[in-house]
């Protein structure tokens, strides 16, 4: 079905309301659904290795299906009823999607990050009381395994670790080799409140038919956390309504049975999990994950294209941070199968989507959408007007609402002012968005906009613009960093008075993390002291800060709490400057204005510098510049 603009939008609202749409109660009503249509279509495809060549194990519909059942038996039998929870930590492969799914249809399943810390993990376990975990047996290259042995110690309502052994997706002689490379683990006998078993013999002892009575009506099926960059993770729960909804969006306004989807995005995502795998659950389209770790595999970008080729990809799921790795190689294969790019995450720079147009002949469609939200909120429309930097117009069923703070409550913005983005949709569990009540405290207005801090507006033809946050997020490639970790961090150095981080611009991440300092009166400490602080005491490697500056005072508000945007514009014109400079670009900022419409815009003298001259460095970064007057 077309999607060109508000005007389909609009129409398929007024054919029926959502809930008079023809579509499943249950997931598991969905992909038997799925399965019954296409039976022996590709459902999904995992290689270990990255190479275009690389051995590959593919599933059907039915026989995704069938592992389905055997898993939701499993956990059944392991004592998980409709309201426990199955967690796992895991790496991209065709178990842990097989994982998510039978954790869906046993109870509710909660992918956790494998890249976050013990501690953190622990926390995620504890916060959803989680019974089960799916994990990795331990395997070269990565520490997985020995990360969730230490959180499950500190999780007592852990009783069964169930393991994956990615071995049998490798052939000889490395598959040889690896019984000798496997690290070692600690002594698993410690754990005296938790089993472990292999997933995949214990899987083998179900039948491939449900031995209980699927769900009757909507209820939670999933808990996503939303970064964990902290000791208190928040934990968003989704239902099957919400779930149903993303794909049913996807099958209607994008994919079918005949189209294959390049999907390097971690199954631990919403971005994967519900935009893609629940589109293609809808669809019967065919969903490749290439390694492990996705976009972080080895060799991945080196052989992306020759992958592209090898599985005749129509649709690639991409982020900017891919979308600029993949422009310092050249496209050296057949890639004319692909129809579209889809991006999301993090705002996508004008010169980065102009690079990847110019060089692929691909047209890419930013979109929008956030955990607490189920995911999917708007995109540039596929067969209508795309504007570069906006991301699109509402899907079908979806109200945003731009609202501002006033005396009398909050009051709906017109065209073109700025104020917080608010949604309303089937995916939206209004009041009920955490799973911890107090966290839904002073979410939503008039009881039903999910407010999502994020600040935007709508242009006068009803696209949608983020002009910054009012949340202190750090986004570095899609990660969101939460800077209270970096501030407490270092409000504990004894020479520290005061602390700001924030997201210092970067033309490959989006953002990067940074911290300001104030001393304290009559304290000494130097930069690189407390930068070499950090990253012993920021216990997440990615939010360790890239840079830190000491200022004589930070700027701060009446009430003595600092004031972040001015360090933002403080960083805005370091890095700009830096990149002219390194460019040979003698043009400079001068000043950073808040801009009403664009946010933060860059002010700069030209001083002999012509327009392309800074383009070329400038567009490589999505905060907007322009000439001083």
């Amino acid at each position: 079905m077309a999607f060109v603009g508000l005007e389909d939008k609009a129409r398929m609202e007024q054919e029926m309301p959502w809930e008079d749409r023809d579509v499943p109660v249950t997931f598991h009503q969905l992909l038997s659904r799925t399965a019954g249509r296409f039976p022996n279509h590709k459902a999904i495809s995992f290689q270990l290795l990255s190479g275009p060549k690389d051995k590959a194990e593919t599933l059907t519909w039915s026989e995704l299906l069938g592992k389905v059942n055997q898993a939701a038996n499993l956990f059944r039998s392991l004592g998980i009823g409709e309201n426990d929870v199955v967690a796992y930590v895991l790496p991209n492969c065709n178990e842990t999607l097989v994982t998510m799914m039978g954790g869906a249809v046993a109870g509710i399943v909660n992918p956790i990050n494998p890249l976050l810390e013990p501690e953190q993990i622990a926390a995620i376990l504890r916060e959803t009381r989680a019974k089960v975990v799916v994990t990795l047996k331990s395997f070269p290259k990565t520490d997985v395994a020995q990360k969730v042995e230490e959180a499950v110690r500190h999780a007592p309502s852990v009783n069964t670790i169930l393991e994956i052994d990615l071995n049998r997706y490798l052939t000889p002689p490395k598959s040889w080799l690896v019984p000798f490379l496997r690290p070692k683990m600690g002594d698993k006998e410690k754990l005296a409140h938790a089993t472990y078993k292999n997933f995949n013999a214990e899987l083998n002892k179900h039948p491939k038919t449900l031995t209980f009575e699927d769900s009757k009506e909507d209820r939670v099926a999933c808990y996503f956390h939303t970064g964990g960059t902290t000791g208190m993770p928040k934990v968003a729960q989704h239902k099957y309504s919400g779930l149903i909804y993303n794909g049913w969006l996807g099958q209607t306004l994008l994919f079918d049975e005949n189209d294959v989807i390049m999907c390097p995005l971690p199954m631990f995502h919403v971005f994967a999990v519900h935009v893609i795998v629940m589109a293609a659950v809808s669809s019967g389209a065919h969903v490749i994950f290439p390694t492990p770790a996705g976009y972080r595999g080895d060799g991945v970008f080196d052989n992306f294209w020759k992958l592209i080729e090898r599985w005749k990809v129509s649709f690639i799921i991409t982020v900017p941070t891919a979308i600029s790795a993949k422009m310092q190689r050249p496209v050296d294969a057949d890639i004319s199968s692909v129809k579209t790019a889809f991006s999301g995450s993090a705002p996508l720079p004008v010169e980065l989507f102009r690079r990847f147009e110019e060089a692929t002949g691909v047209t890419i469609v930013e979109g929008y959408g956030l955990t607490e939200a189920t995911c999917l909120v708007s995109c540039n429309p596929v067969d209508g007007e795309k504007k570069i930097g906006s991301i699109g117009i509402p899907f079908p069923y979806t109200d945003v609402k731009i609202l501002q703070d006033g005396p009398d409550g909050p009051t709906e913005c017109g065209a073109d002012q700025v104020g917080e983005i608010c949604i309303s949709n089937p995916g939206v569990c209004a009041g009920n968005t955490y799973t911890e009540a107090d966290k839904n405290t002073n979410l939503y207005h008039f009881d039903r906009y999910l407010r999502t801090g994020d600040l935007g507006r709508f242009d006068e033809d009803g696209y949608l613009w983020i002009t910054g946050r009012a949340k202190d997020l750090i986004i570095r490639g899609g990660h969101n960093i939460d800077p209270a970790e970096i501030e407490e961090a270092l409000l504990g150095h004894e020479a520290v008075a005061f602390a700001g981080a924030i997201g210092q611009p970067d033309a490959h991440a989006g953002e990067l993390p940074c911290a300001f300092v104030e001393l304290v009166d009559g304290a000494s400490a130097t930069e690189k002291e407390l930068m070499d602080y950090c990253k012993v005491h920021v216990h997440e490697r990615a939010a360790q800060p890239k840079h830190l500056t000491i200022l004589d005072e930070l700027p701060k508000t009446a009430v003595g709490k600092v004031f972040k945007p001015d360090l933002r514009k403080h960083a805005i014109t370091r890095i700009y400057n830096g990149a002219l400079e390194t460019a040979g670009v003698s043009a400079r900022v001068v000043s950073v204005t808040d801009d009403k419409k664009r946010g933060l815009v860059a002010q700069l003298d030209a001083n002999g510098s012509s327009g392309d001259d800074v383009s070329k460095v400038l567009d490589s970064f999505t905060r907007p510049w322009e000439w001083s007057e």
